[in-house]
């Protein structure tokens, strides 16, 4: 291990103590998942998105198209499980299509 990368452990350790201790991890998932959400749906589904919530595990998306909504919700664990990989955490219980 060169020193420059026990400086970088000590600068990462350094922030999630801090993330850890001003209990920051509900808003930075908020954030992951809206990015993540936007990464693997891209901007012919992003742009019918209109609203992006997470509360208590379960992804709340917003859809401006009644035929997108219908279409998605035939593939919503496979959207689920997309997301989970993603965030590179299954912190996506639930997943609902408004």
């Amino acid at each position: 291990m060169t020193k420059r990368d026990a400086e970088h452990k000590h600068l990462s350790s350094i922030l999630n103590d801090f993330i850890n201790e001003n209990d920051l991890h509900r808003g930075l998932n908020e954030v992951n998942v809206k990015n993540a959400w936007y990464a693997m749906m891209g901007n012919a589904i992003g742009n019918y998105t209109t609203s992006i919530q997470f509360k208590n595990n379960t992804l709340y998306i917003q859809l401006s198209s009644s035929v997108l909504r219908e279409e998605l919700s035939y593939g919503i664990e496979k959207i689920k499980k997309n997301l989970n990989e993603e965030l590179g955490e299954d912190i996506i219980q639930k997943v609902v299509l408004r």
